[in-house]
């Protein structure tokens, strides 16, 4: 988990230091910081992407899901993702309102399950760890204000390709409310 989280962090800064050097005055408002605050709240994700703007109706982005609380309400979890994804805007507006996405997600998580063992008579939780590349596709809408205030919100699914079997779910969604900055 503490490997996932330096990976993410390092990876940010390393993004950071090479978009730094190649950004010249035609550059301005193409790239986008953003977090997304209904992973937070909702499931304890530390959700967070990177986007570029290729021109004003497309762009690539890299979404990093770190999971940072100590439990989890539901008995299978992502711990961690990493989402390279594109986007197809259908607005006259640069890069902003309704959207189509499609991504890819290399994910890893854990399990739970309920096993009886007959001999001895008791239940035991058994946790098995997965990882996992899914292909999926997304909609959503993007809004940004004049100063560069980004808010968007989300939702798609994809499937799982590599490891899915009768304990995980072939099924990995995607999606929430994020807030970020155009810069």
């Amino acid at each position: 988990m503490k490997n996932y989280l330096a990976f993410a962090l390092i990876f940010v800064l390393f993004s950071f230091t090479i978009n730094a050097q190649e950004i010249k005055e035609d550059d301005f408002d193409k790239h986008e910081l953003k977090i997304n605050a209904s992973n937070l709240i909702a499931f304890q994700f530390l959700d967070f992407s990177y986007e570029t703007l290729l021109n004003e109706e497309s762009s690539l982005g890299l979404g990093v899901l770190v999971n940072v609380g100590d439990d989890n309400f539901l008995d299978e979890y992502r711990t961690f993702s990493l989402t390279p994804y594109y986007r197809q805007y259908f607005s006259r507006k640069y890069a902003k309102g309704f959207f189509v996405e499609g991504f890819g997600m290399l994910n890893s998580g854990k399990e739970e399950y309920y096993v009886y063992d007959e001999i001895n008579g008791v239940d035991y939780i058994n946790d098995d760890k997965y990882t996992d590349f899914a292909l999926g596709i997304s909609v959503g809408g993007k809004f940004v204000t004049n100063r560069g205030f980004v808010a968007e919100i989300y939702g798609g699914i994809g499937r799982n390709l590599i490891g899915a079997n009768q304990y995980f779910s072939e099924i990995v969604g995607r999606g929430g409310i994020s807030i970020g900055y155009r810069f």
